[in-house]
């Protein structure tokens, strides 16, 4: 996020009037700070990113189901949250949240130190072409740190409607004897294929509408909030129908389905283009609260550690 006129000083920032530098303290820290503090930034944006509307992403699971029980048929978020509440349980949909907060914290700490060390390397590379641009290239590498996280498979399988596992360690137990350890990977390709253009759009967008809304590159809450919100919308809706052949993948448990290309075939025979875009609405509600809390977290993370740094 590099300044565009460094030796300026700051405007006012949300009332507080800022200091002359103090952009540079905010905007050098990628150099200035070790990678722990990135990564301790980026866990608890990743954790709070994932937690907090964890149980819209259990809606979104359950209406990307190609073949639903007439029972888990909904219109829409809200009225699938109050059906699962009322004849579920009040913790019905929390279903699965340990595995992705073990997920979460690691992940996201591996990726924003890493898209810090890529903005530093890659934009010292590359003079005066802008950020956004800086941001198509450096976030192909980041695509790939989102693959380690934990796999997706047992928080889906814990979602769906009527599952049958008491915990995630029945679950995980249950998978590992009766489909063997490979039923983990079965959507690692489609995962992947999904995460590289999810997160060059996400980045792309979110460096493009900060351009637009905070050019200067301060800490300003609400262009944060804002910028991550567009960014997660976008990205979620662009990607769904690789999402849709990931929980196809992910919740199958007789395993005669594999990779990325008998998903597509599939998702196509069974419900036709329309079938690609089951689950958008919820994606996108999910999505744009989360990225918004991601971002917003980790940029205040990152200020408050600029000012306390020395």
């Amino acid at each position: 996020m590099e300044l565009r006129s460094p030796g300026l000083s700051m405007e006012a920032r949300d009332g507080v009037p800022a200091l002359p530098g103090e952009a540079d303290e905010y905007e050098s820290l990628p150099e200035g700070a070790s990678p722990l503090t990135h990564m301790m930034a980026g866990a608890v944006a990743g954790i709070l990113e994932h937690t907090v509307m964890y149980p819209v992403d259990s809606v979104k699971t359950r209406m990307q189901s190609l073949q639903p029980d007439p029972k888990a048929q909904y219109r829409g978020v809200m009225e699938a949250l109050k059906r699962m509440i009322r004849s579920e349980g009040l913790m019905t949909p929390l279903r699965g949240i340990n595995v992705t907060m073990l997920g979460a914290g690691p992940a996201h700490a591996m990726y924003f130190a890493c898209y810090e060390k890529m903005k530093t390397t890659i934009g010292g590379l590359i003079n005066h072409v802008g950020n956004s641009h800086v941001a198509n290239g450096k976030v192909l590498v980041l695509s790939y740190v989102i693959v380690f996280s934990s796999s997706p498979v047992v928080k889906q399988r814990m979602q769906m409607y009527n599952s049958p596992y008491r915990s995630m360690l029945h679950c995980i137990r249950t998978i590992s004897r009766t489909e063997g350890a490979g039923a983990f990977y079965r959507s690692y390709s489609t995962q992947l294929f999904m995460n590289i253009p999810f997160q060059a759009i996400h980045f792309i967008t979110y460096e493009f509408t900060q351009e637009q809304l905070n050019p200067q590159r301060q800490y300003h809450p609400s262009s944060h909030i804002v910028s991550g919100a567009i960014a997660g919308a976008v990205a979620a809706a662009a990607t769904t129908p690789l999402d849709v052949c990931k929980t196809l993948l992910n919740t199958q448990e007789n395993g005669h389905l594999s990779g990325m290309a008998n998903a597509i075939r599939t998702v196509y025979q069974i419900g036709g283009v329309a079938g690609y875009f089951k689950g958008v609405q919820a994606r996108v509600i999910y999505q744009m609260p989360s990225t918004a809390i991601a971002w917003s977290v980790y940029e205040f993370f990152k200020y408050f550690l600029s000012r306390n740094r020395h």
